[in-house]
C-alpha cells in the first residue's frame, strides 16, 4: 500500500486508470483520482460488473455465459486488487496519469476463475509445483492503416513520409518502416517510460504490416506488457492520424497478424534450459512438450483465434499456419524450431492471431504443452519442406 502511494506522491499523480484485460483482451476498467483510487483499494472499493469478463469483442454479452452460470445471472460486482508491480506513469497524457494492472476477486476473497490474468496465474503455478520455469518471447504483427470513421469503406495503408500509399509488399524493407519514423519513435519512447521491453522492429509482408518482439522473460509480465503495448501503439498511431490494426485479417488480399508465441523452460533449481542436452541435443521433455501442443492446440483454438475473423487468416501461401506440424526452421509449419544455442532451445507457436488475448494464449500454449510432459507424449516426425501441402 505504501509503494503505491509513495509512486503516486512521487509522480505528483492527478488520476488513475485501473485495467483489467477482459476475455478479448481489450482494456477495461475505471478511471478516478488519487485520493479515491487509494480510499477504493484500501477497501475493496473499486468496484466492476462480473459480467465484463465475458463482453464480447464488440460490447455484447453472450445469453449462454449467463444461463450457464459461467458469471452470476444477476450480474454481482466483483473487486479490483491492483498489482503493485504493474502500477507506471501513461506517458502520453499532459496530466500526471498513472495506470496499474488490475486482478479480480469476488467478495468471498476467492478470484474470478474466467479472468484471463488468474488463468494464466494458474497455468504458471503447475509449472512451479513442477520445479520448472516457463520462459516466453512474444512476436506481434499490426497493420497501421489510414483513419477510416465508416466501417462499409475498406482499410487502406496510410500515406507516410514521402506523401505516397504503400501498396507494395517491403517485408523487411527499412525505407517502408522509415515511412513512419516519428510514430515509431513515439512508440518507443512511450515503451521506455513505461517498462515495455521491446526489441527489433522489423516490416512484415503486407503493406504497412509490422512486427514487434519483446525480449524473453517471465510469461506474466510479458503478457503484462503485450497488453499494453496494443493500447500503445494505437495511441502514437493516433497522434501521427493514423490508426493501428490487431484484427487477424483486417484486409483481404494481405497477409494476416500473428502473435507468435516463442517458449522455453528452466529447471527452476539448476537454471538450466531442460529443453536442450548440454551438447545441444534435444532432450526428451522436449519432444513430450512438441507433442502435447501438436496434440492439444486444436482443442484451444478459441483462446489463440478467438474471433470469426482470425480464421481468415490461416491460409496456404500467406505466412500463416494451417496444421499443428511442427519442424526444424520452417516457417510453414504452426509449431517452428528455430536455431539456438541449447540454452535458448524453444520452440515457437505460430498459430496464434494479433487479436488473441494474449493472457489466455500464452496460457493455452504452455499448458498444452505441459500436458505433453506429464502424459509423456511422442510427436509426429518434424516436417521437411513445405507443411502447406
Amino acid at each position: 500500500m505504501a509503494t503505491i502511494e509513495e509512486f503516486l506522491k512521487e509522480h505528483k499523480i492527478d488520476e488513475v486508470e485501473c485495467l483489467v484485460p477482459d476475455m478479448a483482451g481489450i482494456a477495461r476498467g475505471k478511471i478516478l483520482p488519487a485520493s479515491k483510487f487509494i480510499k477504493g483499494m484500501r477497501g475493496n472499493g473499486l468496484r466492476i460488473p462480473e459480467g465484463v469478463f465475458v463482453q464480447t469483442v464488440n460490447g455484447d454479452y453472450p445469453p449462454a455465459a449467463y444461463e450457464g452460470k459461467i458469471v452470476s445471472p444477476a450480474s454481482q460486482d466483483v473487486y479490483l486488487r491492483p498489482d503493485v508491480s504493474t502500477i507506471r506513469v501513461v506517458p502520453w497524457y499532459e496530466e500526471p496519469t498513472a495506470q496499474i494492472i488490475c486482478d479480480a476477486y469476488l467478495f468471498d476473497g476467492d478470484p474470478v476463475e474466467i479472468s484471463a490474468r488468474h488463468v494464466l496465474k494458474r497455468v504458471l503455478d503447475l509449472y512451479e509445483k513442477k520445479g520448472w520455469k516457463p520462459v516466453v518471447a512474444p512476436e506481434l504483427e499490426f497493420y497501421l492503416v489510414d483513419v477510416n470513421t465508416d466501417p462499409d469503406y475498406p482499410l487502406e495503408p496510410p500515406i507516410g513520409r514521402s506523401g505516397r500509399r504503400e501498396t507494395s509488399r517491403q517485408a523487411y524493407g527499412l525505407d517502408a518502416v522509415n515511412e513512419f519514423d516519428p510514430l515509431f519513435e513515439d512508440v518507443y519512447d512511450f515503451c521506455d517510460a513505461q517498462g515495455i521491453d521491446v526489441d527489433t522492429l522489423t516490416h512484415e509482408a503486407g503493406a504497412a504490416q509490422i512486427e514487434m518482439n519483446f525480449n524473453h522473460g517471465d510469461p506474466l509480465l510479458l503478457a503484462d506488457q503485450a497488453f499494453l503495448f496494443k493500447r500503445t501503439v494505437r495511441e502514437a498511431g493516433l497522434r501521427h492520424q493514423v490508426y493501428a490494426t490487431f484484427m487477424a485479417k483486417p484486409m483481404q488480399d494481405e497477409p494476416g497478424s500473428s502473435m507468435h508465441i516463442h517458449q522455453s523452460l528452466f529447471s527452476s533449481k539448476t537454471k538450466r534450459n531442460v529443453f536442450s542436452q548440454s551438447k545441444g541435443k534435444d532432450t526428451k521433455l522436449f519432444m513430450n512438450h512438441i507433442a502435447g501442443l501438436q496434440k492439444f492446440l486444436p482443442a484451444v483454438m478459441p483462446l489463440l483465434g478467438p474471433n470469426v475473423n482470425s480464421y481468415r487468416r490461416l491460409v496456404p501461401d500467406l505466412d500463416a499456419p494451417i496444421n499443428t506440424h511442427w519442424g526444424y526452421d520452417n516457417r510453414t509449419v504452426g509449431l517452428r524450431v528455430p536455431h539456438s544455442d541449447p540454452a535458448s532451445r524453444r520452440v515457437e507457436n505460430r498459430l496464434a492471431g494479433a487479436d488473441a488475448n494474449p493472457y489466455l494464449a500464452i496460457a493455452a500454449s504452455l499448458a498444452c504443452g505441459l500436458i505433453g510432459m506429464e502424459q509423456g507424449l511422442t510427436p509426429l516426425p518434424p516436417i521437411e519442406g513445405s507443411a502447406y501441402r
